[in-house]
């Protein structure tokens, strides 16, 4: 069972803003509820750069290893590969497109794909994250907006 979706929602910022303040690292906490820190940064952000963070979901925490796959600030698409810091061989992708939308607004489209290698993770645990992404997703867009406000406050 392999988890893909896709959510899009409205960010009341300029694109460029937005991309920026997506690919830093550093800010992840600030509108993702579930990462509760960054644990290893790159310097620099870019095709193959890897960053940890802490994640805290489904009443567990672990450390989760994110991989640059795609960063192109033209067309502000930001993709990474993301797996368990523990050698388990189950990742997710994810892909982030920030477009212009009307009154200087921009649409955030966030995809993914889960890709469950292990017994328990593709019977069960990749169903149960599948459907809460649904949800969070929306909400970490909703946070993002409010964390840009919050900075330029």
């Amino acid at each position: 069972m392999r988890g893909t979706g896709s959510v899009t929602g409205v960010v009341p910022k300029p694109a460029a803003d937005v991309f920026a303040f997506l690919t830093d690292i550093d800010r992840l906490p600030e509108w993702n509820a579930i990462i509760v820190e960054v644990v290893e940064r790159p310097d620099v952000v870019q095709i193959d750069a890897e960053w940890v963070v802490r994640i805290k979901a489904m009443g567990t925490s672990w450390a989760s290893r994110s991989k640059v796959e795609e960063y192109d600030i033209e067309r502000r698409v930001f993709s990474y590969r993301s797996c368990t810091d523990d050698g388990n061989p189950s990742y997710a992708t994810w892909r982030w497109q920030i477009e212009p939308d009307a009154g200087g607004a921009s649409r955030v489209t966030v995809s993914w794909d889960l890709h469950p290698q292990t017994f328990w993770r593709r019977v069960l645990l990749a169903r149960i994250r599948s459907r809460r992404l649904r949800r969070e997703i929306p909400a970490s867009v909703d946070a993002l907006t409010r964390a840009m406000n919050a900075a330029a406050a």
